[in-house]
């Protein structure tokens, strides 16, 4: 690992990550949830970490349109050879950062119930889960939050 860098996600940073990025995920399908619009319309509240040019890390999350007071993290990637090197929590710290000084008081993220790490991690970070209509394993989720099957945890941090 050479010297790493923070600085704003890209279109380019896009194009870089696409192709790798279910790799990421162990194989689970996720590049779908992640359209060029969001490296386009929101580099000013999302963050790339890179290694010699590449992105090896990344953060896209926007302020609520409708409530102000309201942050959002849609996705958050890191290549599994940097992860354990404190970059999911670098870039969640710096968009807090930003979206605190424009007046959020609350991030907010979403998960889907399989995945146990993302809520640990969210945890780790202050985030708690919203109670929602179901459970298992004593995970509180709701239920087909994203359409029908789509269940999802709800993950909430105060600022």
């Amino acid at each position: 690992m050479s010297e790493l860098s923070l600085g704003p996600l890209t279109p380019d940073h896009y194009d870089q990550v696409i192709g790798v990025l279910d790799d990421w995920w162990g194989g689970r399908a996720v590049s779908a949830a992640l359209s060029r619009l969001f490296f386009i319309h929101f580099q000013d509240t999302s963050f790339a970490v890179e290694d010699a040019g590449r992105c090896v890390a990344f953060l896209v999350g926007f302020l609520s349109q409708t409530d102000a007071t309201r942050a959002y993290v849609h996705f958050v990637g890191v290549d599994p050879r940097y992860r354990k090197h404190g970059l999911g929590r670098r870039l969640h710290e710096s968009f807090a950062f930003v979206v605190a000084a424009r007046g959020a008081k609350t991030i907010h993220a979403v998960t889907s119930p399989i995945n146990t790490q993302s809520v640990a991690f969210h945890q780790r970070l202050g985030f708690e889960v919203v109670p929602g209509d179901a459970a298992q394993d004593g995970l509180s989720f709701h239920r087909s939050y994203d359409g029908p099957g789509r269940d999802r945890v709800l993950l909430r941090r105060q600022l």
